[in-house]
């Protein structure tokens, strides 16, 4: 595999301790749910881990998303984090969890915001109509309090990784669109669900409806969210409309890293979101594999 020669600033990757912090979906038993079967990955993940999966990547810093902890925990997963980036020099920024529907949400999300290296706050929010599908038994999107705690973000100076289905994204875009003190990293494409009847008419309709939106940017990640059996040729229609309706200005490349893994080793992944960039020019490919995610999350590096 050729390595790429562009920094890298990997915007989503997960890192965790099970014997540390617990993680409900990395716990027995397992089941096939909306990732599969995660019990392979149901082990340490820790930074000497991803840099050996990342060594053939030319790494610059790394964005920590929320891993799914207790919700209980998610505070001291924080805490957690802190201490390996000072002492491994990564992750670079932090995407906490917080309950936006939650009454005492200013309460959490005054004390993620209080540490140093959080830039913003991730809470999954997929649902749909087929329960297999669902992350959450409701679609949190649509409830008044949840609308309150997005709103709250931006008085706490925080982003928001929005991780949704496409169905979800008109109903979404007005509350995103009269928050630009808000900024929207949408997760994983958009997380088309091929299986729908009307699964990529509604991707690309929700995408139109947020790329509209100049404060809100996506990762070209999560390939295996979309066909378990991705290859690049199935997957490239997608990331090309993607990039076509942000620009690469407001696109990042990133790994997903352990989670995808499920789907494809780390260097497959790479290599399929080098391959599918080879005919941008080259201050759009530095755009897309470092500075969109090192200027959207305030990282500071010089790239």
């Amino acid at each position: 595999m050729t390595a790429a020669p562009l920094p890298f600033v990997d915007a989503h990757i997960h890192l965790w301790d099970l014997a540390h912090i617990r993680y409900p979906w990395l716990t027995p038993p397992f089941a096939d749910g909306p990732n599969g079967n995660v019990e392979a990955i149901a082990r340490n993940y820790l930074t000497d881990d991803y840099r050996a999966d990342a060594g053939k990547w030319a790494v610059a810093g790394a964005v920590h998303i929320d891993a799914g902890a207790d919700a209980s925990e998610a505070l001291r997963e924080t805490e957690w984090l802190e201490g390996v980036a000072d002492t491994d020099a990564l992750p670079t920024a932090i995407v906490a969890f917080a309950s936006l529907d939650a009454p005492d949400v200013d309460r959490q999300l005054t004390a993620q915001a209080a540490h140093r290296r959080v830039r913003g706050i991730r809470q999954i929010v997929n649902w749909h109509v087929d329960p297999r599908r669902s992350y959450t038994p409701e679609d949190l999107t649509r409830d008044e309090r949840w609308q309150a705690g997005f709103t709250a973000l931006g008085r706490h100076g925080l982003s928001f990784d929005l991780q949704c289905y496409p169905a979800q994204m008109p109903g979404l875009a007005p509350l995103i669109e009269r928050r630009p003190d808000v900024p929207v990293i949408l997760n994983h494409l958009g997380m088309p669900v091929l299986s729908d009847p009307e699964g990529v008419a509604q991707w690309r309709e929700g995408l139109k409806a947020l790329a509209a939106i100049p404060h809100v940017a996506i990762k070209l990640s999560g390939l295996g969210f979309i066909d378990r059996n991705w290859t690049l040729d199935r997957i490239r229609p997608f990331l090309e409309e993607a990039v076509a309706l942000f620009g690469p200005d407001r696109c990042m490349m990133a790994s997903d890293s352990p989670t995808d893994t499920l789907f494809a080793p780390f260097d497959r992944t790479m290599q399929a979101l080098y391959d599918f960039s080879a005919p941008f020019s080259d201050d759009e490919r530095r755009d897309l594999f470092g500075r969109t995610a090192n200027r959207i999350y305030r990282l500071g590096l010089s790239l």
